[in-house]
């Protein structure tokens, strides 16, 4: 990994952590939350507070996630807004995250001047012992507060005021009177600085979740159902009409169909097609170079293409298919004819513009490994395992790749390959704050038979 750290590929974006009163205050907010301290002195720390250094310290890397659920935080500064989320289990985390600090932003700037602010993403489930629990999970709710707990103590300061003004003979009651003076030490005037965080409320209904091998979770959609990246066996029942393996790719792409969420890239509006179909080809040109143990070129067209000369017949059926569309493409001819069975299909895709590009666009990596900067982009997690696998070549030449043709414009990148507008793939967008009322639903050949015909509602047969 010490290419991609390097490169600013791995633990980009952490916020250093090193002066004493910073480490003071995130030792304080750690004792209260876990009831352990640091002995660093030095360290970084993601969006939520999590830092890498301490995981290791600790040897534990879920200590502000406890069984990967109701992930706490420790915020020093509102500059960590734009840190990443370190081994995030739900892809929402980051986005709840974001927007609870840009919406607070100017309140938690006063109360991280003085104190460490810590909370946690709070939902109904504690753990995921049972794959049926994650589908519990609906609402999340954020409540914060400073190691000092002075939001609770302006709150209580709050509710006192209020009962002064409101009952006749506050002016003689000594133990309101004194209860008062004694908040008004610790908060200041809240009359005129209120201490207060919004406590937003925050729906999820399609998210992806790490547990159980990786699951994507759509139910706010016309036609639910769940991918299961492990076993779907070990699942057990689950509470969704549909659940299918990531084998089962004609499924899959019946199931992203009927909801309207992919479109193909060869046919996407403003997009370079042929140069995006391009790039593919080469990563999957240099996956099989790497395995067959073939020197693998400098990022130059003319020695990738003399490469593909000398493979040949090793080069695999997503390579020559994704020719054929670039053929059609810039020569016209016979449509190549790509099913959803055929291992170049899901390459040919990408999201359509909605709410959960993001989502959809992670989903579609997952399908189709071998093009490793949307694999970055999309599911970091997953390409920092298969990186771990790959000969040094590979590694050198996609590490020197995502660090001259992404992270010097990773917004622009981004814009090309997914389309303007899209959600930040580095930032999940949050979740919607109230539930969108659902219609009754409706009985027809669908209900009846299921979108993707006469299929078992828990797996395929055979």
């Amino acid at each position: 990994m010490k290419r991609l750290i390097e490169r600013g590929l791995m633990f980009g974006g952490l916020v250093h952590v090193s002066s004493p009163a910073l480490v003071g205050r995130y030792n304080r907010a750690l004792q209260k939350l876990t009831g352990k301290r640091s002995k660093l002195t030095d360290f970084h720390v993601d969006i939520s507070g999590f830092s890498p250094e301490i995981g290791f310290e600790l040897g534990d890397d879920l200590y502000l996630n406890p069984n990967g659920v109701n992930r706490q935080f420790i915020l020093l500064t509102t500059a960590q807004k734009t840190a990443p989320l370190l081994d995030a289990h739900f892809s929402m985390s980051r986005g709840i995250l974001r927007q609870f600090i840009e919406e607070n932003e100017s309140r938690l700037f006063a109360l991280t001047a003085q104190d460490a602010v810590m909370g946690e993403l709070e939902n109904s489930v504690f753990d995921v012992g049972k794959a049926a629990r994650l589908y519990d999970i609906r609402r999340i709710t954020i409540h914060a507060d400073t190691t000092g707990g002075h939001v609770e103590n302006a709150r209580a300061l709050e509710e006192r005021i209020a009962r002064f003004h409101k009952e006749p003979d506050a002016w003689w009651d000594d133990v309101l009177i004194a209860e008062m003076i004694g908040l008004a030490k610790e908060t200041g005037d809240v009359t005129r600085q209120p201490i207060t965080l919004d406590t937003p409320e925050f729906t999820q209904d399609n998210y992806w979740t790490s547990h159980f091998g990786g699951l994507y979770i759509f139910r706010d959609v016309e036609h639910p159902a769940t991918i299961c990246a492990g076993d779907p066996e070990a699942l057990g029942k689950v509470p969704a009409p549909f659940v299918f393996g990531l084998e089962q790719r004609g499924q899959i792409a019946k199931f992203l169909e009927l909801n309207g969420l992919v479109e193909p890239i060869i046919k996407a509006k403003g997009t370079d097609a042929t140069a995006i179909l391009r790039q593919k080809m080469d990563f999957i040109l240099v996956d099989v170079a790497a395995t067959l143990g073939r020197d693998i070129p400098a990022r130059n067209r003319r020695d990738l293409r003399k490469l593909a000369q000398t493979l040949g017949t090793a080069l695999p059926q997503e390579f020559h298919a994704l020719a054929q569309l670039v053929r059609w493409a810039e020569s016209g001819g016979r449509w190549p004819q790509i099913t959803s069975d055929h291992p170049a299909y899901f390459y040919t895709l990408r999201a359509r513009p909605h709410r959960d590009r993001d989502l959809v666009n992670q989903l579609l990596a997952e399908l189709s490994p071998l093009d490793v900067r949307q694999l970055f982009i999309c599911h970091k997690q997953l390409f920092y395992r298969t990186y771990a696998g790959w000969s040094d070549a590979k590694k050198e030449f996609v590490a020197e790749f995502l660090e001259q043709e992404y992270a010097v414009d990773k917004a622009g990148a981004r814009a090309a390959l997914f389309g303007p507008n899209e959600p930040q793939m580095d930032e999940e967008p949050a979740p919607k704050k109230t539930r969108r009322k659902k219609s009754a639903p409706k009985r027809d050949i669908i209900d009846v038979v299921g979108p993707w015909g006469a299929v078992l509602r828990q797996k395929k047969k055979g």
